[in-house]
């Protein structure tokens, strides 16, 4: 049972509505669920604010309020009303019974764009287990007409209600999911083992929803990520090696972008990419720094960075996009590195930041390898730093910064300096 579906050619006109309790900034909040509707493939047509101390328990919006709407989605022949919040099953059953046509929450609307947007297997059965976690306490209320189970007159009888029926069927369907991604988690662990044993450190790429971390990748790398400028255009965690200036080789991952007030079930669901966030030794906090919500962005990433036991990691601030605004000055309380990853600018600084955030593993020795120690001389080229290399009768003499894997390996032809 697969609930994702590809996008459909044409575009729905869609009325974006919010109720203003003072929670959040509502123009703000707005703003962003455009974007994540025209990500959808949605034309936001209107937008509709209601201020309000707390949402009406039955309809969210209150039922007055709700058949105003109602009437202009009629006038404006809207095909989808978005509602910028997550609904209680109560409040979407009733909107729609209000609505002439379909409602969702901002939570199905991140569901779906992610439904659209994973590639790998693994991705995909994450999104369906975030749709299947998110649907099973919306099946309440729905199908009592169904149902064969109550008491009353035609009610009597075998067989079990379609709402029963379909739970089970849910919860089924949600230890498959679980029992398969246990396994690809396995193997995912197993993979990270054997880069710590290796000696790669890890630097993550993390940072709010479209700030430029593919492109930062793709640069990087040649890694050949799909970075285009839409919310969510990667699900999947990405690696890809990278050597640094001082000759370490490190491996670099692109995660889920982040949004405010992301879906606990997506947080949940996609614990992988935000695993390697949690596991990396070297954070890089990404924002747009043409966006005028720039420092609230990399607010939101540090909160919810904080939130998932990162706290403790070194985290470097990067300000992407800057050949955008070249005149951009990062706050003094909150020093940043300013690079553009189209065009390259502040690139090396980046690295050099890196690099001296990673933990001091390296020291420089003095080697004489013998000739037959050819192909180990060859690694210390390739994954160390050579200062100095000159062949004498004995062998090979060098003076070379090796990370801690090379340096105990070449510990018996180190020789003092």
């Amino acid at each position: 049972m697969e609930l994702y579906e590809t996008q459909t050619e044409t575009s729905e006109r869609v009325l974006l509505v919010s109720v203003d309790t003072g929670e959040f900034d509502v123009e703000v909040s707005l703003a962003e669920l455009a974007e994540l509707a025209a990500t959808a493939g949605g034309e936001v047509v209107d937008t509709a604010v209601q201020k309000k101390e707390a949402p009406d328990k039955a309809t969210c919006l209150g039922s007055g309020r709700a058949e105003e709407l109602a009437l202009q989605c009629r006038a404006q022949d809207m095909d989808l009303v978005i509602v910028d919040r997550e609904l209680s099953p109560t409040q979407l059953r009733n909107l729609e019974d209000i609505f002439p046509c379909r409602v969702i929450d901002r939570t199905m609307l991140i569901l779906d764009i992610f439904a659209g947007r994973a590639l790998s297997a693994e991705g995909r059965l994450q999104v369906e287990l975030a749709q299947l976690q998110y649907m099973l306490p919306r099946l309440a209320g729905q199908g009592a007409s169904l149902s064969r189970l109550g008491g009353g007159i035609g009610t009597r009888g075998p067989g079990e209600s379609k709402l029963e029926s379909d739970r089970r069927h849910i919860r089924r369907r949600i230890g498959a999911i679980r029992e398969q991604l246990q396994k690809v988690e396995s193997q995912r662990l197993q993979r990270r083992a054997r880069r710590r044993k290796d000696g790669i450190p890890t630097v993550a790429l993390v940072g709010y929803t479209n700030a430029g971390k593919s492109t930062l990748l793709n640069y990087l790398t040649d890694a050949g990520v799909l970075a285009e400028d839409k919310l969510f255009a990667t699900l999947d965690p990405t690696a890809r090696a990278l050597k640094l200036p001082d000759g370490r080789e490190v491996m670099l991952v692109d995660t889920v972008g982040f949004v405010r007030r992301l879906p606990h079930q997506l947080v949940k669901a996609f614990r992988s990419t935000l695993e390697e966030a949690v596991e990396a030794d070297v954070l890089v906090n990404i924002c747009d720094a043409s966006s005028p919500h720039a420092a609230e962005h990399l607010q939101v990433t540090g909160d919810l960075l904080r939130e998932l036991g990162c706290g403790e990691h070194p985290i470097i601030r990067v300000m992407n996009k800057c050949d955008l605004v070249p005149d951009i000055q990062p706050e003094r309380d909150h020093p940043a590195v300013c690079i553009s990853a189209r065009t390259g600018v502040g690139i090396e600084v980046l690295l050099q930041a890196i690099a001296a955030a990673l933990p001091p593993d390296r020291r420089r020795v003095q080697l004489l390898l013998p000739y037959s120690q050819g192909a180990l001389a060859e690694r210390c080229r390739r994954d160390g730093q050579v200062e100095q290399e000159a062949y004498v009768p004995e062998g090979i003499s060098m003076t070379v910064i090796l990370g801690a894997r090379l340096l105990a390996e070449t510990e018996p032809y180190q020789v003092e300096e």
